[in-house]
């Protein structure tokens, strides 16, 4: 069976502070953004790594799904401030290059460049919303 991930979802609390991050601070291309940010607040942004058409991330805001309730709403938008809700893993091949570029462009730190007991030297930082992005080196 041949099978990759297309696109991840991750929620934001503001559209341009989740595309200054994820555009200028990573360095990921806009891929698509329907601009719409109108009574329904539903305006999704689709970013994602240059030379990796097949990889996106669509940026939403939280418990866009209809079907959720208000008191769902609330509990998603609570547990984003805590930086429990969300998370994606990225990989690069140069994480202390990275890791400076995302300190300079101003991204919370939520644990520095170390190697982790599983084997893995990784970084994690926050995204505007809280979401956690951890940044894995490939060797």
């Amino acid at each position: 069976m041949d099978i990759g991930i297309h696109a991840s979802f991750l929620p934001y609390d503001d559209a341009e502070a989740a595309l200054a991050f994820y555009r200028d601070v990573l360095g990921f291309e806009v891929r698509g953004d329907d601009g719409h940010d109108g009574h329904d607040g539903m305006r999704r942004i689709t970013v994602g790594p240059p030379g990796r058409p097949g990889t996106s991330v669509v940026l939403e805001p939280p418990a866009p799904d209809p079907g959720v309730t208000g008191d769902e709403r609330r509990t998603v938008v609570e547990m984003m401030a805590k930086g429990t809700y969300a998370r994606i893993l990225l990989s690069t091949g140069d994480l202390d290059g990275v890791f400076a570029q995302v300190r300079a462009g101003g991204a919370e730190v939520a644990r520095e460049p170390a190697e982790q007991p599983c084997g893995v030297r990784e970084c994690a930082v926050r995204d505007p919303a809280g979401n956690l992005i951890r940044i894995r080196e490939l060797r």
